[in-house]
């Protein structure tokens, strides 16, 4: 083995969170290194979420990572639900002032951040492997891979829902809640031109539709499909026909249709791990929770996770005080299990269950009757869209 090597973090995943996490700690004066097993490409290429929060935005444009997402991305000040024949639009901009999301692809995040860790100098690692957590629970914590050692404060397990960050928990340490849900997600990527101006939820008796876009060209479709379906029984002649037939449903309403350039099939989970610390070793983004994507939390709350890791770690070697580290679980779960009501919430209300007869069908379309028509349901589905505020505000950054 080489020689070690020591930082104040290390970060395993180099996927938004941990990319994220690098360039805020940098810009307070705490080092890291960032492991990634993926290469550079496949990092950069991989499609994700697209919806961003309004906080999100705010904390990417404040790190200095905002200038292609201000100037590219797409900012909507509403979504429409659409049922019944009728689309019901949930106007952000008059329940939630100044508030919005922005579509700008999760791919496109990350390659914002690597060019500027690099460009800051900073230490990415790129298509390292058997990456190992060691003595998380003392003072001195250290990783290796590939035959080298890197000594650590603290260590940021970043690295997905299949990471080797929560595995390296000691069994019996973790509370784990989850729940699978019947159905999964048919996600399409083609390159058309969106037939909508804005996000549409659309509840149909076929199952769950939602048109999405990328860009002004590229247009992102999700069909609700069977759990364990082969993506093979649908080929793109049959997509098209699913997403008409659930989409075209309103008066006036055309669906573009072309070339399809990608498409696969999300399994639908709900799942929380507690706490989201071990000793010295702070589980972030999807190592610690998933949440289905029909509320577009996922990215938002790694980037909340992040902020609050952030804090405290910079008042941690500001002061020399773990307060703010010691509450970084609690801190973190209240927005995890918002965010977990929250996407259980839409999806509960917007898919179709096997299980369904025609009495919890129309509790379905009774309940989606009331949050379009009262302000008071209106105004909570669109605070939560749009990101609920952060507790505290980051410090500010130090000179570099």
């Amino acid at each position: 083995m080489t020689p070690p090597r020591r930082t104040q973090v290390g970060i395993i995943g180099a996927g938004p969170a941990g990319l994220l996490l690098s360039h805020l700690l940098h810009l307070r004066g705490i080092d890291s290194v960032v492991l990634e097993r993926r290469s550079r490409d496949h990092v950069e290429r991989r499609i994700r979420a697209g919806v961003l929060e309004q906080g999100t935005v705010d904390t990417l444009v404040a790190a200095g990572v905002g200038d292609r997402l201000t100037r590219e991305g797409l900012v909507h000040h509403g979504i429409e639900l659409r049922y019944g024949g009728t689309g019901h639009r949930v106007p952000f901009e008059r329940l939630v002032p100044g508030r919005a999301i922005t579509v700008y692809g999760q791919q496109e995040v990350v390659k914002d951040l690597i060019a500027a860790r690099l460009a800051a100098g900073g230490d990415i690692r790129f298509e390292v492997g058997d990456v190992a957590v060691h003595d998380a629970a003392t003072d001195a914590p250290y990783l290796t891979f590939d035959g080298q050692r890197l000594d650590c404060d603290v260590i940021a397990g970043c690295d997905g829902f299949h990471g080797v960050s929560r595995a390296s928990v000691p069994e019996g340490e973790l509370t784990v809640y989850e729940r699978d849900y019947p159905f999964a997600w048919l996600g399409v990527l083609a390159r058309v031109e969106p037939s909508a101006e804005e996000l549409i939820y659309a509840w149909n008796e076929r199952g769950f539709a939602l048109h999405s876009m990328r860009s002004p060209e590229i247009s992102r479709f999700y069909l609700q499909v069977p759990a364990g379906e082969d993506v093979a029984d649908w080929p793109n002649e049959r997509i098209w026909a699913e997403l008409r037939a659930r989409l075209e449903t309103v008066p006036g309403f055309t669906l573009t249709t072309g070339e399809i350039v990608e498409k696969g099939v999300t399994p639908m989970r709900s799942f929380v791990a507690e706490p989201m610390r071990h000793g010295n070793l702070f589980l972030a983004g999807d190592a610690a929770h998933i949440v289905p994507p029909t509320g577009a939390k996922g990215l938002n709350l790694a980037v909340a996770d992040v902020r609050v890791l952030t804090e405290a770690l910079a008042h941690r070697y500001a002061t020399g005080s773990g307060d703010l580290l010691d509450a970084y679980s609690e801190t973190c779960l209240r927005r995890v299990w918002r965010a977990q009501h929250f996407s259980w919430w839409m999806t509960t209300l917007l898919h179709t269950f096997e299980t369904d007869d025609a009495y919890a069908r129309r509790l379905q379309v009774s309940h989606l009757d009331y949050v379009t028509s009262s302000e008071a349901a209106a105004t909570t589905l669109a605070e939560n869209y749009v990101g609920l505020p952060y507790e505290r505000d980051l410090p500010e950054p130090t000179e570099q």
